[in-house]
């Protein structure tokens, strides 16, 4: 299990997020940042919006994702 904050992903905040894999953490922020802005959070809405941007164009992330990775993969 590895942990990584929301700041460390992308966003604003230090919460802390743990999964096991680069995929989960990844997931567990877009939940992370979805339920932020549901609750009306606006330090999180330009994160979000990457977030959205993501998935809709996930060629051009290509480079976030790789770099999520790697950092994923290099916490002890």
């Amino acid at each position: 299990m590895k942990t990584m904050t929301c700041r460390q992903l992308g966003g604003p905040c230090e919460l802390e997020l743990s999964a096991e894999s680069a995929d989960e953490i990844i997931k567990a922020q877009d939940r992370h940042l979805r339920e932020a802005v549901r609750k009306g959070d606006k330090e999180h809405v330009p994160a979000h919006e990457d977030m959205k941007g993501r998935w809709r164009h996930p060629m051009r992330s290509m480079g976030w994702y790789r770099d999520t990775k790697r950092a994923f993969a290099a916490l002890p």
